[in-house]
């Protein structure tokens, strides 16, 4: 059952004069990880302030068609009834951190006490939260003593802590290194698994090769590809919208070049995916003829 339902959505911001969004349809089922990619400017941020509603009610403008998510058409409902069921967590960690709470623990109970969520319910939804997100650890120190990846684990520490029904991020691991990537995109994955919904906008594309459901490519404002990540990462379409690939399917393009890719045998996208297909390129009669 789809939990977001988008239809002819067009947005343009205040004084400007090109859309930021064309006319984009789209659906996402309930507890899909969806990864949206596309070029600087290709509009993935303001899809994620539309999802939760600070596109058109923060941001203002002019917004044409429909945005409908669990629930809520977001342009008839204000946010503090948007943020209820859907949540953000933006780039910057430093724009999330409320500056009202001298604790890590605080600052993720902040949320609650906003909701008015009983005192006696909080503790173990924050220990839930800093536990998946690896700061434990950080629950007496300030917000503001930690590195840019700390405050970021503790801005989605802070939303995964009010279990909204729909979770979006806006390159959430851009101030992450691999191995923190690597563990927010299982904590992210293993949240859609228990049914939250997520959208993400992300440039690292080994990671959303390897965790996300589908793949959404955004140009121009509009959705150009969508689909399983093998087959949209591996798309001859992703150079003309300005995107990369991962470093598998690049160096798969360069032996196909040379003529050494066994016919039929998909791009990989992903590690495990590359062990496999270059092991059947290396013993494919094509390549040992050559």
């Amino acid at each position: 059952m789809a939990i977001i339902e988008i239809e002819n959505l067009t947005y343009r911001y205040p004084h400007t004069e090109q859309p930021a969004l064309r006319d984009l349809s789209l659906q996402v089922e309930t507890g899909e990880f969806v990864a949206v990619i596309g070029a600087n400017g290709a509009g993935k941020s303001t899809l994620c302030y539309t999802l939760t509603g600070f596109v058109p009610h923060f941001f203002q403008g002019e917004l044409a068609g429909r945005v409908h998510v669990a629930g809520l058409e977001t342009k008839d409902h204000h946010l503090e009834d948007i943020v209820l069921v859907s949540g953000l967590v933006f780039q910057n960690p430093f724009n999330q951190i409320s500056g009202a709470k001298f604790s890590v623990y605080d600052e993720i109970a902040f949320g609650l006490e906003n909701l008015g969520v009983p005192r006696e319910e909080m503790p173990p939804r924050i220990e839930r939260a800093m536990a998946m997100t690896g700061i434990a650890d950080m629950a007496g120190r300030s917000p503001y003593d930690l590195s840019g990846g700390q405050q970021q684990r503790v801005a989605l520490a802070s939303m995964l802590v009010m279990e909204p029904k729909v979770l979006v991020l806006d390159e959430p691991t851009s101030q992450l290194d691999p191995l923190g990537s690597r563990e927010v995109f299982a904590v992210i994955r293993e949240l859609s698994r228990e049914g939250m919904t997520v959208v993400m906008a992300e440039h690292k594309l080994e990671w959303v090769a390897a965790f996300a459901d589908r793949v959404l490519v955004l140009a121009d404002g509009q959705l150009a590809l969508s689909g399983p990540p093998a087959e949209v990462l591996t798309s001859p379409l992703l150079e003309s919208y300005h995107i990369g690939q991962t470093r598998y399917t690049s160096v798969a393009r360069l032996v196909e070049a040379e003529g050494g890719w066994p016919a039929g045998e998909p791009l990989p996208v992903t590690l495990e995916e590359a062990e496999v297909s270059f092991k059947a390129a290396l013993i494919s009669p094509q390549m040992n003829a050559d």
